[in-house]
C-alpha cells in the first residue's frame, strides 16, 4: 500500500473517473477496429455483435481497462484490486455519459458520410430542402448575435491537475486512433512500426493512468474568485480559441464560401458577479480582464510566430503587394539573413507590437523577443488590419494555400475574441445600483430624495 493512500471508496471514485476520461478525445480521429479481447476491471464485455458506432468507445474502456487494473495491482496489491472490482461488479459501473458518447457516434457517421441529429450538416440540409439560399442563410447570420455565457462553479471539486491528466489520456487515445487509421491503408502484413507505435502509446497512457492513480483528488482548501477565472479560461486555451474559427469554417465551407459574419462571441460573468459576493469588487474585475487579454494575446503571439516558420517566401521568387512590402519595410527586423523574406520581416515587426500589446494590457511577457517589445497596438482591429495585409498579398501572389491552415483562422479568432477575449457580465445587488442612481441624480440637481421616491 501507498503510503498516505486514501480509503479505498476514494481509489474507487478515480477508477470511475478514468472510465470517463476515454470519451474526450478528439471526435475527428475514430477507427473501427475490432476491441481486444481482454476483460478486465472497467471493461464490461461489449454485445457480440455490437454496433460499428460503438466499437471505438469499447475499444477504449478495455484498453483503459486493462491498463488500470495492472496498476492498481502494481501500486495498491492484489486484495485492493479484487474489493475494487467488486465494488464496480455490485455498483451501476461505467454508465454511458451520452454526449460525450454522442460525439464518439457521431464522428463514425462522420466518416460513414452520414448525418446526425442535431449537427450543422442537417441543419443546413433543413435550409436547403426549405429551399432556403446560402446568401439567405448568410445574410441572415450577419444580423444575428450569439453569446454563450460561462459561469462561476465554486463548488467544482475536480482539480486542474486531474482535468488535465484526463485530456492528456483522451488525447493518447486519439493518438492511437490515428496510429490505427495510418495502419489500415498500408499492408499490415509487412508492418513493423505500427506495432512498435502502439506499444509505445499504450507505455504513455500507462504513465499517465499512474499519474492520476497517485494524484489528490480533491482540494484542501475553497476555490477562491482568481482560482474560478483561471480555471474558465483554461477552456479558452484547451478550446474555443481554436475550435471556433473551426465552426466558421466549416459553415463557410457548407455555404459554398459564402462570407460569415463573426456572430457567435464568447461571454462570462466570473470576475464580474458582485451580486451577493463580497470578494468580487473591482480589482477583482482588473483582474479578470487583464488575465483574459493575456490568454487572447498569448494565443495571438503563439500563432504569429509559427506563421513566421512558414511564410518563408522570399521576393527573389515571388513578389508581394504594395501594402505588404510597406509592412514590412516598417518592421524593426534588421536581420541580414531575413531582407529578402518580407512576410517574415512583416510578422517580426507584427510581433513585437503584440509583444507590447501584452505588456501593455497584462503586465506579461512574451516568451519570444527577436527584436524588443515596441509600439503596442491600439485596439485588435489594428492588428486584423496587419494579418489582412499579408491574407490579400498571399491571395494576390499565387499564395492563398498558405492562407487556410492558419492565418485564416487566426483572423476569425482576432474578430471574434479581440483582445478581450470576452465580455464579462456585471452582476449587482439592485440597491448598489439603487444608491448609484441616487448619487447620480442628486449630483445633476435632477432629484435630491430619489430613495424616497415611491415606484
Amino acid at each position: 500500500m501507498l503510503a498516505c493512500a486514501p480509503p479505498y471508496p476514494i481509489q474507487y471514485q478515480k477508477a470511475r473517473m478514468l472510465t470517463s476520461a476515454r470519451t474526450k478525445k478528439v471526435k475527428n480521429n475514430v477507427t473501427q477496429n475490432a476491441p481486444e479481447n481482454v476483460t478486465e476491471i472497467g471493461t464490461p464485455k461489449p454485445p457480440i455483435r455490437a454496433r460499428n458506432n460503438e466499437r471505438p468507445l469499447v475499444e477504449d474502456i478495455r484498453l483503459l481497462g486493462r491498463i488500470l487494473g495492472d496498476v492498481i495491482r502494481d501500486q495498491e496489491g492484489v486484495a485492493a484490486y479484487e474489493l475494487i472490482e467488486q465494488v464496480r461488479t455490485l455498483s451501476v459501473a461505467f454508465r454511458r455519459d451520452a454526449d460525450q458518447e454522442a460525439i464518439r457516434r457521431r464522428a463514425v457517421h462522420e466518416r460513414a458520410g452520414d448525418t446526425q441529429e442535431g449537427s450543422i450538416d442537417v441543419a443546413l440540409a433543413r435550409l436547403r430542402w426549405a429551399g432556403i439560399a446560402p446568401k439567405t442563410i448568410s445574410d441572415m447570420l450577419a444580423h444575428s448575435f450569439v453569446s454563450p455565457v460561462l459561469t462561476a462553479h465554486p463548488t467544482e471539486v475536480q482539480r486542474k491537475s486531474i482535468l488535465d491528466a484526463e485530456r492528456g489520456i483522451a488525447q493518447l487515445l486519439t493518438a492511437r486512433d490515428n496510429i490505427k487509421a495510418l495502419a489500415l491503408a498500408v499492408n499490415t502484413a509487412k508492418d513493423a512500426l505500427t506495432p512498435r507505435e502502439l506499444a509505445a502509446n499504450e507505455a504513455q497512457l500507462r504513465a499517465r493512468v499512474m499519474q492520476l492513480w497517485q494524484t489528490r483528488l480533491l482540494r484542501f482548501s475553497k476555490l477562491t474568485v482568481a482560482d474560478e477565472i483561471d480555471n474558465a479560461l483554461s477552456y479558452y486555451e484547451a478550446t474555443f480559441l481554436r475550435e471556433i474559427p473551426k465552426l466558421y469554417a466549416n459553415l463557410e465551407r457548407e455555404l459554398g464560401n459564402q462570407p460569415v459574419h463573426s456572430f457567435l462571441r464568447m461571454g462570462q460573468w466570473i470576475g464580474g458577479d458582485r451580486d451577493g459576493n463580497p470578494n468580487v469588487n473591482a480589482d477583482t474585475l482588473n483582474y479578470a480582464l487583464g488575465r483574459q487579454a493575456d490568454v487572447a494575446l498569448r494565443h495571438y503571439l503563439t500563432e504569429v510566430h509559427l506563421l513566421g516558420g512558414e511564410l518563408s517566401m522570399s521576393a527573389i521568387l515571388v513578389n508581394c503587394s504594395t501594402e505588404m512590402q510597406a509592412l514590412a519595410e516598417s518592421s524593426p527586423d534588421t536581420s541580414e539573413h531575413r531582407q529578402d523574406e518580407p512576410y517574415r520581416r512583416a510578422l517580426t515587426g507584427v510581433y513585437a507590437r503584440l509583444a507590447a500589446t501584452l505588456k501593455a494590457l497584462s503586465g506579461g511577457e512574451a516568451a519570444r523577443h527577436a527584436v524588443a517589445p515596441q509600439n503596442a497596438y491600439p485596439q485588435a482591429e489594428d492588428f486584423l488590419a496587419d494579418l489582412r495585409t499579408l491574407q490579400a498579398s498571399l491571395k494576390s501572389h499565387h499564395g492563398e494555400a498558405l492562407t487556410a491552415q492558419r492565418l485564416h483562422p487566426l483572423i476569425r479568432a482576432v474578430e471574434v475574441f479581440g483582445f478581450h477575449l470576452a465580455t464579462v457580465d456585471l452582476r449587482q445587488s439592485s440597491d448598489k445600483h439603487e444608491e448609484v442612481v441616487a448619487e447620480l441624480l442628486a449630483v445633476a440637481r435632477v432629484e435630491f430624495g430619489y430613495v424616497g421616491l415611491d415606484e
